[in-house]
């Protein structure tokens, strides 16, 4: 071979080097998606579903499994295997019937009835009261036992709130109501403990109130109950050097309206508001509105990840009578990651994977390739 030759094969070396060396990597945002399991599922079909689901453009897992560290463990370990981010997807307040849990932990509403025996709109809505040291312990402990396990990445805490006092006008006809006050039977909590409590700080006997909505004063009592509840479990899982983060409604300004959360004020490391636009009878650029709001409040010194609500079955949408069926058509995901990524959100969270159809993958794995700039 001639010098000539050798020259040139040098050249286009050199130059195939330093092309690989510039070229920008493929734009992709962070997703995750909230997911239940693993129910009697094996570890091959668990591996099975995180590869592909990795595959596909998921980062972390919101990942729910109950309470034992052992399938936490288990499980976190083929997240990991798959690349995955994991952390535990654990409801905080909302608690079933548990041994461990009093009857007098749980909360009463307006007309004095407990969540326990006659809980709002859902049997599962069996709320405990965030007023309560023994609560906030048995909590502790119960993320704290997780958080130690080296697979987990962090908590992600949910139902961290009251009771829905207002449900998303959406969800209204489901349940045959017209919430457009506050009524007693949905507002919570009127447990000795927090009325007592209540008295001593402002001197203020709620129960003696003709209207306890209008005492903001009352209002802002329990917004404060959510947020030193969830500032002391920060506290816990941080000591673990794991991170905390929380499904959240809307806003803040929503979320304060309708469950008591000011999670503005919360000191954990990430939030995942739950645009969820059909609840609110809203479309996709709701959803940019919402986004703008959270990251504003948190002065973008904070993660936002918008929650992403799936269709499970877009040709019966318009025929399907129960809103929690509804969600996002797979020619409305575009816009609604755009709107989210524009409005300054550090990226999305599918609820969830199990309700993507094929055509929602196709879309999904070109809005999540996309570049956006932020407005």
């Amino acid at each position: 071979m001639n010098n000539l030759k050798i020259s040139n094969l040098i050249a286009l070396a050199f130059l195939f080097v330093m092309f690989s060396c510039t070229t920008p990597p493929k734009t992709k945002i962070q997703c995750y998606a909230w997911l239940g399991g693993p129910g009697n599922v094996t570890d091959t079909k668990i591996k099975a579903q995180f590869t592909d689901l990795k595959k596909k453009g998921i980062d972390g897992l919101m990942y729910s499994g109950g309470q034992n560290p052992e399938t936490y463990q288990r499980v976190g370990k083929i997240a990991k295997e798959a690349g995955l981010e994991f952390h535990t997807w654990i409801p905080t307040l909302i608690q079933g019937i548990n041994p461990k849990i009093k009857p007098e932990w749980y909360a009463v509403n307006g007309l004095c009835e407990s969540a326990l025996t006659k809980p709002a709109y859902a049997e599962h809505y069996k709320f405990v009261c965030p007023n309560r040291e023994e609560v906030y312990q048995f909590l502790a402990d119960m993320y704290g036992k997780i958080a130690d396990i080296p697979e987990v990445d962090g908590i992600h805490l949910d139902f961290i709130r009251f009771p829905d006092v207002i449900l998303a006008q959406g969800l209204w006809k489901k349940y045959g109501l017209v919430m457009d006050r506050e009524f007693p039977q949905f507002d919570y909590c009127y447990c000795d403990k927090c009325v007592a409590d209540f008295k001593a700080k402002t001197g203020i006997d709620i129960k003696a109130a003709k209207d306890p909505s209008q005492v903001q004063e009352w209002k802002q009592f329990r917004y404060d109950l959510i947020t030193n509840l969830v500032n002391r479990l920060a506290e816990v899982v941080h000591s673990k050097n794991k991170q905390i983060n929380a499904a959240v409604f809307p806003g803040p300004s929503v979320a304060k309206k309708l469950v008591r959360q000011e999670w503005d004020k919360w000191k954990i490391d990430a939030f995942y508001p739950m645009n969820y636009n059909d609840f609110y009878l809203e479309g996709t650029p709701w959803i940019g509105k919402m986004t703008k709001e959270s990251v504003t409040a948190l002065n973008n010194t904070k993660l936002v990840y918008s929650g992403l609500f799936i269709c499970p079955d877009p040709k019966k949408k318009a025929s399907e009578p129960d809103p929690e069926n509804h969600g996002l058509l797979p020619e409305e995901l575009e816009p609604a990651i755009r709107e989210s990524m524009e409005n300054g959100a550090a990226g999305i969270c599918l609820f969830t994977p199990e309700r993507m159809t094929p055509e929602h993958w196709v879309i999904f794995d070109k809005a999540i390739h996309a570049t956006y700039t932020k407005k």
